[in-house]
């Protein structure tokens, strides 16, 4: 292990993960408090859920969408919305949206199509962005089959009432590429940059550790070029990655794995290049963590399952849901607070949209017990004076 991976631990009764890195701007340092005899109680103070889309009749499932701000003060949120009866990765699916004209307190009672399924199999897990050019990218999946899955682009100049023609964000390789909803970043310098993870190639042979790649454009999204595939010399799982951008340029990815933390690795040519995957030490399930800066105060909010495994009847699975801020980068984290303590529950793929005093969180929030997992979609407000207090 190298030197800047290393963690320690402190207290006799609570975990206190903090990094102890060498590299001074780079190094993840993450505090982190996980009592023994976990048993989190909520304080829902400050907290609204606004809007569940429960699955029904021919829409089996509800899952993996994001939030764009429009110029008449409306929110739009687009999801994956499933068809037929079964609500697998692979089924058929379209792209929905809502909207709230309150600032994300009510929201629309009735779908409205956005994106038809285009795709052999289904369009599913979408990113918006509000480009500096001033139009309003649209990021999905498009499925064709398990070996076929590639990222595409459309484009509105009209805030989001019609839409460009398609187009694919990876045209150099094929395979089976999965880009998680609400991902996509432009960068100070205009560069509009994702990550993904190929996770079967077009032979169909499976990639269980999955290769880590960036894309990106410097033309708004009309054209598409890949950075370097990023090294994983100790061959952890690695899928599903997220990236922001640090105040200093560098730019962080954090990559779902196996090892109970998330895995990491760094940039500071705009995504060409990456550092090797290391381990964080953010703890984890096997599941997707999602950071986003704060407007009004430049600080990082991380959205993650906080749960790495000490606690046997919740060993595993995606539960809590917790918030915390950082400060310093990523180095340390604080106001950690759990916004979803069931331990039946499954909270994941979140969507993360700021407004001026409030937070909204859009995430898959069913059920294991019902078997609704991955089917209902929840848009949970927050106060971001109860982050904070």
């Amino acid at each position: 292990m190298s030197e800047h991976s290393k963690w320690s631990i402190f207290s006799p009764n609570c975990n206190i993960v903090k990094w102890s890195g060498l590299i001074p701007v780079l190094a993840l340092g993450i505090t982190m408090l996980i009592c023994s005899g976990f048993k989190p109680k909520p304080d829902d103070k400050g907290k609204d859920i606004v809007l569940r889309l429960e699955p029904g009749p021919n829409n089996p499932r509800n899952s993996e969408g994001d939030f764009i701000s429009l110029k008449d003060k409306r929110i739009l949120f687009v999801y994956s919305h499933y068809t037929g009866d079964n609500g697998g990765d692979h089924s058929p699916a379209y792209l929905a949206g809502r909207f709230s004209n309150d600032g994300g307190k009510t929201w629309s009672p009735d779908d409205l199509k956005i994106i038809e399924n285009e795709g052999t199999m289904n369009v599913m897990s979408v990113s918006l962005l509000r480009m500096k050019n001033d139009e309003i990218a649209l990021f999905y999946l498009k499925k064709n089959s398990t070996t076929d899955c590639i990222p595409m682009v459309r484009f509105s100049k009209d805030e989001a009432k019609t839409w460009s023609d398609p187009i694919p964000c990876i045209s150099d390789k094929s395979g089976y590429f999965v880009l998680n909803n609400s991902r996509i970043i432009q960068l100070k310098n205009g560069r509009i940059l994702m990550s993904v993870n190929l996770y079967k190639t077009p032979e169909g042979s499976l990639l269980n550790q999955g290769s880590l790649w960036s894309y990106y454009s410097d033309d708004n999204g009309k054209t598409w070029k890949s950075g370097i595939e990023i090294e994983n010399p100790n061959k952890f799982l690695t899928q599903e990655p997220g990236i922001v951008e640090l105040k200093n340029g560098d730019i962080f990815m954090y990559i779902r794995s196996d090892i109970g933390f998330q895995c990491s690795s760094f940039s500071r040519d705009n995504g060409l290049t990456w550092w090797p995957v290391e381990r964080s030490n953010i703890k984890s399930p096997v599941s997707p963590a999602s950071i986003k800066r704060i407007p009004s105060t430049g600080d990082l909010l991380m959205v993650w399952n906080n749960n790495g495994g000490e606690v046997p009847n919740i060993k595993g699975k995606r539960t809590p849901l917790t918030v915390a801020v950082s400060k310093d980068e990523g180095k340390t984290w604080q106001k950690i607070k759990n916004i979803e303590v069931d331990p039946d529950g499954w909270y994941c793929y979140i969507a993360i949209h700021f407004t001026k005093k409030e937070v909204l969180l859009g995430y898959c929030a069913g059920n294991r017990s019902k078997g609704t997992g991955l089917a209902v979609t929840q848009i949970t407000k927050i106060s971001l004076n109860w982050i904070y207090r």
